[in-house]
């Protein structure tokens, strides 16, 4: 397994300097670096368009008009807002061309994601769990988070240089936009289930750090965060909830958060 992620980092770097890029680019929140092959606004375009396919689904019945589809909206567009100055804060607003848009769908299942460009669906299942919205802002923050940190784009950039991997250097100059689509394709197909999102467990990590960084800039508390995580964990043990499937273990995430608190905190304003 060691040669294979060493040839792959091979793989990444040849591709890097094969398209005249640097390949490696710096996370918004948590500062670590990531490769980045592809254009992020054409992977939020794609994005887009999933968004939109997965809307009009029949199946698919977006809840309107309620206190709780009300408190979806207001959590979101409070985190979206604080997202916001803190990019432009950093000076980076411009390289986030994000067309925020939160949603409450109907359906039993306990999760919620941000899809790249800021695209967000919470599904009624969660409600249970979330309870509070500080609640909610902590899933929400996790997954804005996500986009935010462009896992999404990292994911692509990877698929990118792995397919990459067995040509000639002159040629992988040639992977262009379309490429990048195809394989965002590949990864959350239009008209697939988009709510399968999956995403490494360190992924998920950085994802908590920078969710609870953000639901601070946001107002809220990133001690309620424990409160929910603890309830997501009391529920795993009925069976594992799809939110759930690629995360670190509950014990562990728990102590992660707890520790991460302390950071969060220097960002938190009542």
């Amino acid at each position: 397994m060691k040669s294979m992620f060493k040839y792959s980092a091979i793989v990444m770097a040849c591709v890097a300097l094969a398209s005249g890029l640097s390949g490696c680019a710096t996370s918004a929140v948590t500062g670590k670096k990531y490769l980045k092959l592809v254009s992020a606004d054409q992977v939020n375009q794609q994005a887009a368009l999933a968004y939109k396919d997965f809307l009009s689904k029949n199946n698919t019945k977006v809840i309107t008009g309620t206190a709780d589809a009300a408190m979806v909206k207001r959590v979101g567009n409070r985190l979206a807002t604080a997202v916001n100055q803190y990019l432009q804060s950093k000076g980076i607003a411009n390289k986030y061309n994000f067309n925020w848009e939160f949603n409450l769908v109907k359906s039993d299942d306990v999760n919620a994601w941000c899809m790249p460009g800021g695209k967000v669906a919470v599904y009624t299942g969660i409600l249970q769990v979330t309870r509070t919205e500080a609640g909610m802002a902590t899933v929400m923050g996790h997954e804005i988070a996500h986009a935010i940190e462009e896992h999404s784009v990292a994911q692509a950039s990877n698929q990118m240089a792995l397919q990459m991997g067995g040509q000639i250097l002159g040629s992988a100059a040639g992977m262009t936009g379309s490429s990048s689509l195809g394989i965002f394709n590949n990864l959350y197909g239009l008209g697939g289930s988009l709510a399968q999102l999956k995403f490494s467990r360190s992924d998920e990590s950085s994802a908590d750090q920078a969710g609870l960084i953000i639901m601070a800039l946001a107002g809220y508390d990133p001690n309620e965060a424990i409160g929910f995580w603890k309830r997501m964990a009391a529920g795993s043990q009925k069976g594992q909830p799809e939110f759930l499937s690629t995360h670190p273990s509950d014990a562990r995430r728990i102590a992660d958060i707890e520790k991460q608190i302390p950071n969060a905190m220097r960002y938190y304003k009542k």
